[in-house]
């Protein structure tokens, strides 16, 4: 029986790799180097060895092996991961691909390269390798070196922006010219897209993870992850992006699992073994004679990039804030060029834009990096000495002022951070979510409708759903009232200008995209139906309804976001954690001048607008005696203590109010009023220990499991009865694991909730025994 050449082929691939990987494992090279001599020994360049002859199913295996390469690349990313890196890896990153990037262009053009070819050139050379870098470190041991987390951290960055690479290279390649309008449409669609999807995963695939993982065997796991990895590339291929990039979304969305680990480890032997494949493949495409004849620009662009590199990483570390010690060591740490070159140089080849020169000769020169880095990174002390001898003196100073922290502080508003961090994230994420309701809506649930209904039915159908669908993640872009929003407007004058701008830039940006589906449906009228849009999303965007199902939604999502970092704290600290050590309590005289002297709580809105709870009023018997009591306990000092007081509830002079919030809140109530704080902020618990001998208006916090008899399971916190009935304020709720503080008013309460309760001791006992009561039965 004859013997499919594919089986011969991958029979002297595989033993050929393994050989050769062993040498270089036992004189400590990389092993992607191994692979790469490997895939040399068995290709058409080398005669003496055995060749492989099906190299049609070697390319396909080997963009398999691409395929894989990504997904794990994904499954090691995590956003939560990425926000916590903070700013030096993402301006390191960024400062030294964009510097390496313009460099190698002009290195291409000074060969003589064409446009295209140059960006290649430029695009390989600004990627470090991961597994080179991770491999060295182990190897020197100098994983707890202050700037290997730095190094490490700006590699996840590089990948991210790798993939954005990937799709301004095939957009470059598919005009042959640098189309600005072109470029910036490919790029927002990809931003678009992998927002959306990114959302979307978030949202459902941990869920539903958690609810089938009882069912599922490794076996199970590794088919399920694969059928994830490819119909996400296959995806991504019919709306016009990259299968690498599908394959990189599909692993983000395993990564913010709880089980990314156990999808790493049932399906990392298949991505060795089709890497491997890749690997060999580079190396099969490795021409001799090519190197022999381009020897005198392989050098050069070896040592060059590694120069490169090593400025422009420093540069953008030194940018960050790091010492230049630090940095230097970090930039001579991102020399090696690696397997996201490789990927970039099978994508130039695949679309028939890179010349097939470029390809063995950016592979000797990654070869090149790849043996000096161990010695770069051995010998970063003796190369920060040089450059320290190098650099002049009125530099070095510079440097160390900026890096030294002695910078005016005073000048970075850590509200204006929070307030900025909020306007941005808020209008990428909701705004791209509303643009593919827009879109969507228009372009396929529209048509749809228009095939099977009348042209008038259709089109208020359709409007009906895609604005009912908008309304929903319209409402959080209508929210300004953080408590560093507060802050700022209640601070300074100055500050009301640019946060009416940044109001106003909101409902601009709402404005325009409720006109998409305006336009698309109603050709005439269209202003007259977009005034009646926005006026009508303004209005039920902040009804209850909808924000209760908002919550539901941002509850939902936020949980499954933060499901690994939830499981880690539990496992540490155990499910058991108080909110009153999270909590401050503050109290205050009301001063008889001031302006909310006679005016009731609800008409306040502290609550609302600074993000506070008033849980006491301590009230002169004489002000009682003029104004009318309200209903409270007997206190000391010839005071009567409100608990919870109601939203009916007015302020007079001379009473003394308690509030609890976090300490931010807290802060920015005192800058909202004009306070100055003279005595230190005290924990809720603190306090309550204090307060515990006052029995009869002491504040008492206890936690609350809801059970699906309760009375109020199944009701949001405002009709709940809570606060009315029981004299009782939910401080927080958790859901599934995740905490939310000072839950919103429309906030459903569901079984298995776990309520934080303040009240007076003996309303929160009866909260507590009523809980007991409906559990039982």
């Amino acid at each position: 029986m004859e013997v499919p050449s594919l089986i011969t082929d991958l029979a002297v691939m595989l033993m050929t790799a393994a050989v050769v990987t062993i040498i270089f494992k036992k004189i400590k090279q990389p092993l992607i180097l191994g692979y790469i001599v490997a895939g040399f020994l068995i290709s058409p360049y080398f005669p003496l060895f055995f060749d492989v002859e099906n190299m049609d199913s070697i390319h396909t295996w080997s963009e398999i092996g691409v395929v894989f390469l990504l997904f794990h690349i994904g499954l090691h990313f995590d956003i939560k991961k990425l926000a916590e890196l903070g700013s030096t890896a993402i301006v390191s990153a960024s400062v030294k691909m964009a510097g390496v990037l313009v460099m190698g262009w002009l290195m291409g053009r000074l060969y003589g390269l064409n446009t295209i070819n140059s960006l290649f050139l430029g695009a390989m050379l600004s990627i470090s390798s991961t597994v080179v870098i991770q491999k060295s470190f182990e190897e020197l041991h100098v994983q707890d070196q202050p700037y290997t987390g730095l190094v490490m951290g700006s590699l996840v960055v590089e990948d991210i922006l790798g993939i954005f690479l990937m799709v301004v290279l095939s957009t470059l390649s598919a005009s042959q010219t640098v189309n600005g309008p072109e470029l910036l449409k490919e790029l927002a669609m990809m931003l678009i897209y992998l927002v959306a999807w990114l959302l979307l995963g978030i949202y459902i695939l941990p869920t539903v993870l958690n609810r089938i993982m009882d069912l599922m065997s490794d076996e199970m796991l590794a088919v399920l992850s694969i059928g994830l990895c490819f119909s996400m590339a296959l995806l991504a291929s019919r709306l016009g992006f990259s299968m690498e990039l599908g394959a990189f979304i599909a692993g983000s969305l395993m990564a913010g699992t709880v089980h990314a680990e156990d999808v790493s480890r049932v399906t990392s032997g298949i991505k060795d073994l089709f890497g491997a494949i890749f690997f060999l493949s580079v190396g099969m495409m490795v021409d001799p004679s090519v190197i022999a004849s381009n020897w005198k620009s392989i050098v050069p662009i070896a040592l060059l990039a590694i120069v490169f590199k090593l400025i422009f990483a420093t540069a953008g570390m030194v940018m960050s804030g790091q010492e230049l010690s630090t940095a230097v060591k970090g930039g001579t740490s991102l020399a090696p060029i690696g397997e996201f070159s490789f990927i970039i140089a099978s994508l130039g080849i695949s679309l028939g834009v890179m010349e097939k020169a470029l390809y063995p000769t950016i592979v000797a020169a990654s070869i090149l990096t790849m043996i000096l880095t161990p010695s770069l990174i051995r010998n970063s002390d003796r190369e920060v000495d040089l450059l320290m001898k190098i650099i002049p003196d009125s530099l070095l100073a510079l440097i160390q002022e900026y890096t030294s922290g002695n910078q005016a502080s005073d000048d970075r508003d850590p509200d204006w951070t929070t307030v900025l961090k909020s306007f941005f994230s808020k209008v990428l994420i909701y705004g791209t979510l509303l643009l593919v309701i827009a879109m969507a809506g228009t372009q396929f649930l529209y048509p749809a409708a228009d095939r099977i209904l009348p042209d008038l039915p259709a089109a208020i159908i359709s409007f009906v759903v895609i604005y009912g669908v908008m309304i929903i993640f319209i409402r959080p872009l209508l929210d300004f009232h953080s408590p560093s929003f507060t802050n700022l407007w209640f601070s300074r004058m100055a500050n009301r200008p640019p946060l009416v701008t940044m109001i106003v830039i909101k409902f601009a940006f709402i404005a325009a995209i409720a006109y998409i589906p305006v336009r698309g449906i109603f050709g005439s009228h269209q202003w007259v139906f977009l005034a009646t849009v926005i006026l009508a999303i303004v209005v039920v965007g902040r009804s209850d309804f909808v924000s209760t199902f908002y919550l539901q939604l941002e509850t939902r999502f936020l949980r499954n976001l933060n499901e690994r970092t939830i499981e880690q704290e539990e496992k540490l600290a155990g499910p058991g954690h108080w909110l009153d050590e999270d909590y401050s309590i503050v109290s205050f005289i009301v001063p008889a001048d001031a302006p909310y002297v006679g005016r009731n709580l609800e008409d306040l809105s502290w609550g609302r607008n600074l993000n506070i709870y008033v849980v006491k009023i301590e009230r002169k018997k004489e002000v009682e005696r003029d104004r009318g009591r309200d209903s409270g306990a007997l206190g000391g000092l010839g005071r009567r203590a409100i608990l919870m007081p109601s939203g009916s509830t007015h302020l007079y002079a001379g009473d003394k109010v308690y509030i609890v919030g976090d300490y931010q809140s807290i802060d920015t109530f005192y800058s909202a009023l004009g306070f100055q704080r003279t005595k230190p902020i005290r924990t809720l618990k603190t306090f309550m220990e204090s307060d515990y001998p006052d029995t009869a208006s002491a504040l008492a916090c206890i936690a609350v499991k809801v059970n699906g008899n309760a009375p109020f399971c199944g009701k949001t916190i405002r009709k709940s009865g809570i606060q009315q009935k029981r004299h009782c304020m939910i401080l927080g709720i958790r859901k599934n694991g995740y905490t939310v503080t000072m839950p919103d008013a429309n906030m459903l309460i569901e079984e298995d909730d776990i309520m934080w309760l303040i009240g007076s001791n003996n309303n929160v006992g009866i909260m507590a025994a009523a809980a007991m009561k409906s559990r039982k039965s």
